[in-house]
């Protein structure tokens, strides 16, 4: 879908404005395209409160982010505002000597189609009523996560298709309500692949490791992150492969599945968190990317 502005001066009207998928839901990403009304240096955008980054593809000629809508998103229409800094716009001490290009588009987010599952898990007692000990590490654990998890650094790393970690069945789907007597007591913000011990599991694009160590919950625990906010987490490993620091490629071995952690039995569990919004890696994989 391509979204064109009406009854505007032409230099707005010259501004489009496409995204990927055309129908947005909430709890998906999606990649925006724009192609403004004159050459431009740079371009930026705002949208839900996030910072948008945008890159240039010469083969299209167009500028491209991914961007995101939460989960708790409700249906509505949203504005994506857009400021471009005219190429070539600047003194010779870099002060800027155009004002900026702009243009607000509004797109509008659906609900998106989630599972009810109905039933109990079960997972040993340490995790439900933990002792005070463990309890402590709990707090450590959350105070690494919030340091690390809401990371928005500005280069992109990812380049083209993010690929499934694992060749597998998928187990558990992103944004399936746990149902209990007629209530939704959790609510999953992952993808799960039915994998024994051991399997190998791959990095779904290219970035640089930003955790690998056990947590309490998240039991041995890998981030990648792909720049821009952008990040892959990758629970209840056996065996790590990577150290942090380290600069990964798509389908570079990163570890080997397993079941530590909160876990009911050995699978891989994959979340995608952007800027700090968990969005659905099974539509993640599913975009077309530059």
């Amino acid at each position: 879908m391509i979204l064109i502005a009406t009854a505007l001066p032409a230099s707005a009207a010259s501004w489009t404005v496409r995204t990927e998928p055309s129908k947005l839901v909430n709890g998906a990403p999606f990649l925006v395209r724009v192609r403004t009304p004159s050459r431009v240096s740079s371009l930026s955008g705002v949208w839900l409160s996030h910072q948008l980054i945008f890159s240039f593809d010469s083969g299209s000629n167009t500028w491209f982010a991914l961007a995101g809508t939460s989960f708790e998103t409700a249906p509505g229409s949203y504005p994506l505002e857009i400021s471009g800094q005219p190429a070539g716009a600047t003194s010779p001490d870099h002060v800027p000597s155009l004002p900026p290009l702009s243009f607000t588009r509004k797109l509008t987010v659906g609900r998106g189609k989630y599972p009810k599952r109905p039933g109990q898990l079960e997972v040993p007692g340490k995790f439900t009523a933990p002792t005070e000990e463990q309890t402590r590490e709990i707090e450590e654990s959350k105070k690494i996560k919030d340091e690390t998890l809401n990371r928005v650094t500005p280069d992109r790393e990812w380049s083209g298709n993010f690929a499934e970690p694992a060749n597998a069945e998928i187990s558990d789907v992103f944004g399936a309500a746990r149902v209990f007597n007629g209530k939704t007591q959790s609510l999953h913000l992952g993808l799960d692949f039915r994998v024994p011990t051991g399997t190998p599991v791959a990095a779904m694009n290219d970035g640089t490791v930003l955790l690998a160590r056990p947590l309490y919950f998240e039991g041995d625990f890998v981030v990648i992150d792909h720049g821009q906010g952008l990040l892959t987490l990758y629970l209840h490993l056996s065996e790590f492969k990577v150290k942090e620091g380290d600069v990964v490629k798509r389908g570079q071995i990163i570890g080997l599945s397993g079941g530590t952690g909160r876990a009911t039995g050995p699978h891989l569990h994959v979340a995608v968190r952007w800027q700090g919004t968990y969005l659905d890696p099974a539509r993640l994989t599913q975009l077309a990317l530059p």
